[in-house]
């Protein structure tokens, strides 16, 4: 199956460059280009992308506020952030929009195709740097902690037990190994946590535990 890519960045040069190493991969196909976050719902509509690479920066609409609208339509594609910026305020803010990945532009170009497959097939991608980070950020007291632990402490015994392990990064299969359950009873909890969380993918679960500080107990 042939990924097909939209790449978003005000730099031709970037999306030239771009261009030329995905388009080197036999399995990702670049199907369009913007410029502008305004230019994505209707490429988007028209190209139907699996993934979109989204610079933050741009004229006109950032990266971030496209991603929030994107990320709010009906089966939206999966968004990795490709970026120079690494903020703590711009990563959290991607994340919680439903960015899949935040990748920075000085990333090797293997690693760079290794990432957009991963986003393709449903798999979050953070560096280890970015995640230490994040977790200094919003493992803080507030509101926001009281709200997160209220919302993972409705959830049933075995949905919350999975949602604890998504946010140790864990894959399906290791859930499945850990607590004893079929790969597809995994994929079907998952499901379920995203739907009764009225979350978008496995990156915002797992923000969501760490919100509510449950690992550190």
């Amino acid at each position: 199956m042939t990924i097909r890519v939209l790449l978003v960045d005000d730099d031709a040069l970037v999306r030239s460059g771009l261009r030329l190493m995905l388009g080197a991969a036999p399995d990702l196909a670049v199907v369009g280009e913007a410029t502008d976050g305004r230019e994505v719902p209707s490429l988007v509509a028209e190209l139907a992308p699996d993934v979109v690479l989204m610079d933050i920066r741009m004229p006109g609409l950032d990266g971030l506020t496209a991603t929030e609208r994107l990320r709010q339509r009906a089966d939206p594609p999966e968004v990795m952030m490709l970026t120079t910026f690494h903020a703590d305020e711009h990563v959290l803010r991607a994340l919680r929009a439903g960015a899949a990945g935040y990748v920075l532009k000085d990333t090797p170009p293997a690693e760079i195709v290794d990432a957009v497959r991963r986003v393709a097939s449903g798999d979050p991608v953070l560096s280890g740097a970015v995640i230490q980070r994040l977790i200094a950020q919003v493992a803080g007291p507030g509101r926001r902690l009281r709200q997160a632990r209220r919302r993972l402490e409705a959830l049933p015994e075995r949905e919350r037990a999975v949602a604890l392990l998504v946010g140790q990064g864990k894959s399906n299969a290791e859930i499945a190994a850990e607590l004893y359950l079929s790969l597809p009873t995994v994929k079907t909890h998952v499901s379920r946590l995203l739907t009764k969380l009225d979350l978008n993918n496995r990156v915002q679960i797992a923000l969501l535990v760490h919100d509510a500080r449950l690992l550190e107990r």
